[in-house]
């Protein structure tokens, strides 16, 4: 790639745009166009992370890892400099088209019934969790007009994922909740798979930086355990959006020292259970210390919740936890 191909990519997509993305938030304005916050590469408790919008660079004083929007994401992704490029390239086109499909869909929540229902039985009632989750409802049959209005073509919805491939929605009657380059739908109608993503990575771990600096994360399966837990005040709280963690969400958890609460499901199989004494396992030798919280038999964080546990009993749950 010529040395004006990466000015014009660089251009494309400001450093701040892409953190403020990938959940990371400022501290202080120190002036204007430079910003400090905590830093997203290491274990930092004191904001030491430098942004200059102006010119898209970053500095780090606590680490002193520096550069451009490549080499952030060569440094937060751990990956070489072409494939950089790469996540860059599919981040650029990716993000303002999810942006757009979210914002529907957040539209559409309010007006059926039905998913309102669905929330409210599953726990989720808090017009503040709503909007922090940015949740919404794709209803099926609006998608890919509203898109193509805006002047998206069809080939590029269907590549998204984002029509099926004989033009239809892919998302129908399902809550969604957008993720790091990606959507989760589920579904309403119990003839439908309950759980849908994109094509590709679910990313790294569920609204991570906000956690990041806590000295005990609790770490979830799915995205109404998650709500559950954060709705009753645990904003300590993070997703893995299942019990096999990919390799960037492992390293993130095992990226400063820290109590981790691996709280999955209570299934009768007990297959989240062996997922999650596999996993604490894993923490351990990574010198994290990783407590495994034992739900009631046949509950995972949300039903347990649902079911009229309080804060006070889960609380009681974790300093029960087992090392």
């Amino acid at each position: 790639m010529s040395r004006q191909a990466l000015d014009e990519l660089k251009q494309q997509i400001p450093l701040l745009d892409y953190l403020q993305a990938h959940n990371w938030q400022p501290a202080r304005q120190l002036s204007r166009g430079r910003w400090m916050g905590l830093c997203p590469l290491h274990s930092d408790h004191k904001p030491s992370f430098l942004v200059d919008s102006t010119n898209s660079l970053f500095y780090c004083y606590g680490c002193g890892r520096g550069g451009d929007v490549i080499r952030f994401v060569e440094l937060y992704r751990q990956v070489k400099f072409p494939q950089a490029l790469t996540l860059l390239h599919q981040w650029r086109g990716l993000a303002p088209l999810l942006h757009q499909a979210t914002g529907l869909y957040r539209m559409q929540l309010h007006r059926h019934g039905e998913a309102v229902e669905y929330l409210h039985q599953r726990g989720v009632r808090s017009p503040e969790l709503i909007e922090h989750m940015r949740i919404g409802y794709a209803p099926g049959g609006c998608l890919r007009g509203w898109l193509t209005q805006l002047g998206y073509p069809l080939p590029t919805l269907r590549q998204a994922g984002l029509v099926t491939g004989v033009g239809y929605d892919a998302y129908v009657r399902r809550i969604v909740f957008p993720l790091e380059g990606n959507l989760y739908g589920r579904s309403l109608s119990d003839s439908a798979p309950p759980h849908r993503f994109l094509p590709g990575t679910k990313g790294g771990l569920y609204s991570w930086e906000p956690v990041r600096p806590y000295s005990e994360v609790i770490l979830v399966e799915g995205l109404f355990d998650y709500a559950a837990l954060w709705e009753a005040g645990f904003h300590n709280v993070t997703c893995s959006l299942g019990t096999h963690l990919n390799a960037r969400q492992f390293r993130q958890l095992c990226d400063g020292p820290r109590t981790v609460y691996v709280t999955f499901d209570a299934d009768g199989n007990d297959s989240g259970q062996q997922a999650a004494r596999c996993l604490t396992r894993s923490l351990r030798e990574q010198g994290i210390t990783a407590r495994l919280v034992s739900l009631p038999e046949s509950h995972d964080p949300n039903s347990f919740f649902v079911a009229g546990g309080s804060a006070q009993e889960f609380q009681h749950l974790l300093d029960r936890a087992c090392l």
